[in-house]
């Protein structure tokens, strides 16, 4: 290779050489900081497209598991709810069958009934306070029920549904002006309890069957949320335990890149030995 001041070929490669060294080292300290091997559409312009989709996919499975949590929350309080019903109602019957007695006195079957009202009483109180987050599944407010999200487009929904649990309604018959005050209102309280407790139960077994295809749904949209999670790890995710072996590498190669850069500076230097008297 000639030699000249003018043009240095050595220290040109030398410096060629080193800046692709840099550049190596700065792309292997980004990967380090933010432990993404792909942080942006430059890395690797499809797979960041690809990864990009799938964390929208990712978010909007967000959405709807927390939908299908407000369903599950709301039925396990529409079935609390339905379960203190059946008790009380059961003990309805007890007073409603003790009022059927003929042989009782005026006073005894004045507390029977005045017991049986108070349970009336107390069915409502807790039909009205069978709310989450402003739905209530028993009072007879949502007449169809409530969709909630399955799946990440909104295109699907999985229903909970009402189960009206209003006194005079289709499961509970019993009226709320029910009285125990003769044998036979007592009879006919006896009748209508049954057959709401009969009803209320048949209610309950819906609930249940409901919120278990919700728990089901809820249950699979995490496990999904998970490996789309998993999924878009692989892609983008840096392996850190070859990135600092890669960094050391580097760094000692910048080193030799700087000493060679230098000696490769030193060469027009010969020149002068060749003027030397």
């Amino acid at each position: 290779m000639a030699l000249s001041v003018q043009t240095n070929v050595s220290a040109m490669l030398a410096l060629q050489n080193l800046n692709k060294t840099n550049i190596d080292l700065q792309t292997t300290q980004n990967r380090i900081n933010t432990g993404l091997k792909i942080a942006g559409a430059k890395d690797n312009s499809s797979v960041f497209a690809v990864a990009q989709s799938m964390r929208a996919d990712i978010g909007a499975l967000g959405s709807v598991k927390t939908s299908l949590d407000r369903a599950v929350s709301i039925g396990d309080v529409a079935i609390a709810a339905g379960e203190a019903i059946s008790d009380l109602l059961i003990e309805m019957r007890e007073k409603a069958t003790a009022a059927m007695d003929a042989s009782i006195d005026s006073f005894s079957r004045a507390a029977y009934d005045s017991d049986f009202k108070a349970l009336i009483n107390q069915i409502q109180v807790i039909l009205q306070n069978a709310d989450f987050d402003g739905a209530n599944m028993l009072n007879g407010t949502i007449p169809n029920g409530i969709a909630f999200l399955a799946d990440a487009d909104a295109a699907r929904s999985v229903t909970l549904n009402t189960q009206d649990m209003s006194f005079s309604g289709t499961i509970m018959t019993l009226s709320a002006t029910a009285s125990l005050g003769t044998v036979t209102l007592a009879a006919s309280a006896v009748s209508f309890v049954n057959a709401s407790l009969d009803n209320v139960n048949a209610a309950l077994a819906r609930l249940g069957s409901d919120l278990k295809k919700m728990e089901a749904h809820r249950t699979f949209i995490g496990k999904l949320n998970d490996s789309l999670t998993a999924g878009v790890g692989n892609l983008v995710d840096a392996d850190l335990a070859r990135e600092s072996a890669q960094l050391t590498a580097l760094q000692v190669k910048q080193q030799l890149g700087v000493q060679a850069l230098s000696i490769a500076n030193s060469e027009p230097q010969i020149i002068l030995s060749l003027f030397g008297r």
